[in-house]
C-alpha cells in the first residue's frame, strides 16, 4: 500500500475535532483505517542489562505490552501474520497496518540487525504501510537515525521516544537511568530527517505537581515533536511500583483530575502535533490501579466533553518558542559509550527472533 492521502496536520480543525487525533490523521494520510500490530522482537534495555543500570523502569512489566514475554517468543514474521489476522477479524475494513516494535528498547541491538528486522517487517505483508519503533532517548546514536531516515524515504516511519517527564526527580524515581539532556540531544539530532518523532509522556508521577506537568507540556512544544502519546501512570503486578501501590505508599491520579490534566496539557502543545494516545492501560488480570483506565471509551468521551465545556481545543494556549524547532542546530551525538558499543557495531544478537521457522 502506498501513501495516497493528505498529510495536512490542521485538517482536524476544519473537521470540528477538539484535538489532532491519530486515527483520523492516519485515515487522511492513507485513505482508510490503519491499525498497529504489536511486535515483540526480543529486545532488552540498557537499564536492565547493566549498560547504564539494572532493574529496569519501576513501572515496567512487559506483559503489559506483549503477552509473548512470558511464553516462547514467536518470530517477528509469525507475530505479524497472526496480528494482521486478528485485526481483520475485529474490524470489517482495514486499509493498512503499522508494524509496531513495542516492548523494551527497540533500537538496542547492532544496527545491521536492526535493519534486518525492520526490513523484514516492512516486506512481510503488502498492506504494511510503515513502522513504529519504541525506544529510549539515550539509545538513538546517529547510525540508528540514519537507518530510520533511509527507511522513511519509502515508508512511513515513527520513532517513539520515552521522555515521560522533563524533571530529573521523576526520571530517577522511575529508574530511567537517562537525563532530560539525552532527550533534547536525541530530538535535535532526529528532527527533519523525514520520519515522525513521537514523544511518550506519563502524567501522575509521584511528587510532580500540576505546574510541573505543564512545564513538561511547554517543553514538548518547545522541542517540536511531530506526535505525542499521553499515558496515565498505572501499576501492574510484578513490578516494584506495583508493590508500592498495593501497599498504599503511592496513590494514582483520580479520573477527573486526569481528564482535566490532559486537556490542560493539550491546550499547550502545537495544533500540528498528532495526538496518538490520551491514556494508557494494561490487561485487567495484571492491572492493580487505577481501574478507571480500563474504560477507554468513557475516558475519551470525558476528555472531549471537557474540551467542549471549556469551548477549547488543542493549542488554544500554545505559545510558539523564540527559536523555531527546525532552526535548532543539530548537536553532537551524546549517546553513552556503553550503549553505543551495543548498537554501532557489526554482528547479531541471537536473542532477536526474526524469520519464521521452516
Amino acid at each position: 500500500m502506498t501513501i495516497s492521502g493528505s498529510n495536512d496536520r490542521l485538517a482536524w480543525q476544519r473537521e470540528g475535532l477538539p484535538f489532532n487525533a491519530f486515527g483520523a490523521f492516519l485515515r487522511r494520510r492513507f485513505g482508510g483505517r490503519v491499525q498497529r500490530v504489536s511486535i515483540d522482537a526480543g529486545f532488552t534495555c540498557p537499564n536492565v542489562d547493566g549498560a547504564v543500570a539494572r532493574g529496569g523502569c519501576n513501572f515496567c512489566d512487559n506483559r503489559s505490552f506483549s503477552p509473548s514475554r512470558r511464553v516462547r517468543l514467536k518470530r517477528v514474521s509469525e507475530q505479524l501474520e497472526n496480528g494482521i489476522e486478528s485485526v481483520r477479524r475485529r474490524y470489517k475494513t482495514v486499509s493498512g497496518f503499522l508494524a509496531y516494535f513495542q516492548p523494551a528498547t527497540n533500537t538496542y541491538a547492532p544496527v545491521d540487525q536492526l535493519e534486518e528486522v525492520y526490513r523484514l517487517a516492512l516486506r512481510q505483508h503488502p498492506d504494511i504501510v510503515g513502522l513504529a519503533i519504541g525506544t529510549r532517548p539515550d539509545c538513538v546514536p546517529d547510525c540508528v537515525l540514519e537507518l530510520a531516515e533511509q527507511l522513511a524515504r519509502e515508508h512511513y516511519v515513527s520513532l517513539e521516544f520515552g521522555m515521560q517527564t522533563m524533571h530529573q526527580p521523576g526520571l530517577d524515581w522511575m529508574n530511567r537511568a537517562h537525563t532530560h539532556d539525552h532527550l533534547v540531544n536525541a530530538i535535535d539530532r532526529a528532527r527533519s530527517r523525514g520520519f515522525e518523532c513521537c514523544v511518550h509522556i506519563i502524567l501522575g508521577i509521584p511528587g510532580e505537581t500540576h505546574e510541573m506537568m505543564m512545564q513538561t507540556a511547554t517543553e514538548v512544544a518547545r522541542l517540536g515533536f511531530d506526535a505525542i502519546k499521553l499515558h496515565n501512570l498505572y501499576a501492574v503486578q510484578g513490578t516494584s511500583m506495583g508493590d508500592e501501590v498495593a501497599g498504599g505508599k503511592i496513590k494514582m491520579m483520580e479520573q477527573d483530575t486526569y481528564v482535566n490534566t490532559v486537556v490542560d496539557f493539550l491546550e499547550l502543545i502545537p495544533p500540528t502535533t498528532v495526538v496518538e494516545r490520551i491514556s494508557g492501560d494494561a490487561p485487567p488480570k495484571y492491572l492493580i490501579a487505577p481501574q478507571w483506565c480500563l474504560r477507554k471509551s468513557v475516558l475519551k468521551q470525558q476528555i472531549e466533553e471537557e474540551f467542549q465545556r471549556r469551548n477549547s481545543y488543542q493549542g488554544k494556549h500554545y505559545v510558539a518558542p523564540q527559536t523555531d524547532p527546525n532552526d535548532r542546530p543539530r548537536p553532537t551525538d551524546n549517546t553513552p559509550q556503553s550503549i553505543r558499543d551495543q548498537i554501532d557495531v557489526r554482528g547479531r544478537l541471537p536473542v532477536l527472533k526474526i524469520e519464521s521457522a521452516h
